[in-house]
């Protein structure tokens, strides 16, 4: 197994390992009363993911590594640690807003209003590039733009008729 290989395994079980998580955090949240919104666009953000992943996977798996790009995408992966910690059990890859839940502001939220978004665009342009890929790292960054422009939009709807700042995903 190539060492790109090996990163691409590792980002998969990752991926896959998270979307369990989000799955529990999402049903617990659904229980307490949380309200889904932007379930519309979800199938589409998956697959533009999925599509990412399957391309890297494809045009990337026996390309060499560039270490200074693989380091930046490690920082990231601490990033991204530290945002789902802070959330907790309010996270998820969905929309979930959690009536009478305060806007969480603290960890990474002190400095940045969505940073896991923050964390996925970076990952999604770095991680082609670390794998001397830079069309799939344009493409995917800008389709994903377009998946933040439209989930971003949903996201501030969803808290502003909930008639405060909260939030359960970002």
């Amino acid at each position: 197994m190539t060492f790109a290989a090996t990163i691409l395994t590792l980002v998969t079980l990752q991926r896959l390992s998270e979307l369990v998580i989000a799955r529990r955090n999402t049903e617990r949240l659904l229980a307490h009363g949380a309200i889904e919104v932007g379930a519309k666009h979800y199938p589409l953000m998956v697959s533009m993911h999925s599509a990412w992943l399957i391309t890297l996977w494809v045009l990337g798996r026996d390309q060499d590594v560039n270490l200074s790009l693989l380091a930046i995408f490690v920082l990231l992966q601490g990033v991204r640690v530290w945002t789902l910690a802070t959330l907790g059990s309010r996270w998820t890859t969905r929309i979930i807003v959690l009536p009478g839940e305060p806007l969480i502001t603290s960890g990474p939220y002190r400095y940045v209003s969505h940073p896991n978004y923050a964390v996925v665009t970076g990952e999604i342009a770095v991680l082609p590039l670390a794998l001397h890929l830079p069309g799939v790292a344009i493409v995917f960054t800008v389709l994903n733009a377009a998946m933040l422009a439209i989930r971003i939009r949903a996201e501030s709807h969803a808290l502003s008729a909930a008639g405060r700042l909260s939030r359960a995903n970002t």
